[in-house]
This record gives structure tokens, sequence and C-alpha cells, in this order.
């Protein structure tokens, strides 16, 4: 079944975050009034953006792997893998997006480190 167009706005948001084009995707793919609600910055589109960029400039290499997009409504929820260094395990991640007229209103995510002795062996993903 093809991507729904919000469920290729989120995946694409991620990705351009994670190809270093984060002012980019933001101004394409980001409502105006956006809100997030990561605890480690301010709720504003910028004060998330600006953390980002940082977070590019630290980690050039870092790089995504989108496993799952699930879509109900007005939000999409995307399943990936994300490594800062080709070395790390990664993370995985859930984003939650809420989207009005086309483009991101509000965003959640939640992260879980991928544990080097993990015992499940369905792994993460």
């Amino acid at each position: 079944m093809p991507a729904t167009d919000q469920t290729r706005v989120a995946t694409e948001f991620l990705t351009m975050v994670c190809d270093n084009r984060v002012d980019e995707a933001y101004a394409q793919l980001v409502a105006p009034d956006f809100r997030h609600h990561n605890p480690w910055f301010a709720g504003d589109a910028e004060s998330l953006r600006a953390g980002m960029a940082q977070n590019m400039a630290q980690f050039p290499g870092k790089r995504i792997t989108i496993h799952q997009a699930l879509e109900d409504g007005d939000r999409v929820a995307v399943l990936s893998h994300v490594r800062h260094t080709p070395e790390e395990r990664g993370f995985a991640l859930v984003h939650v997006f809420r989207f009005e007229g086309g483009r991101i209103a509000e965003l959640w995510d939640v992260a879980q480190e991928i544990p080097a002795d993990g015992v499940n062996a369905n792994g993460m993903f």
C-alpha cells in the first residue's frame, strides 16, 4: 500500500533532519504554530530546530533507518533506528506527528538505547 501524504511528510522530515537539512525540513514541512514535547528543549519550533542542527554538527555521520510508519487520522507514528556514529548500536525511536493542513503541527519522541546484551532473539526491529 502506498504511503499517504502525511506518512511521506513524517518520514521525509526525519530523513531530511538526519541528512543535515534541518532548516529545509522546517521551512518545507513544519506548520507555523508547531510545538513539541521533547523535555530537553523549550516547546517551540526554533528551540527544537536549533537542537537538531547542533546535534547534526556534533554527529555529521548520523544515520536513520525507518522501519515502520503507522497513520491514524491526523497522526503518524514512525519507528526508526538512529545511529550517531557507525560504531554505535544506536537507539530505537518512535516519533509521533500530528498534522494540520498537511504540515507537522506537533511532535512527540521517545527513545530507547539498544543494549549490547539484549536477550530477545527478535531484536528491536
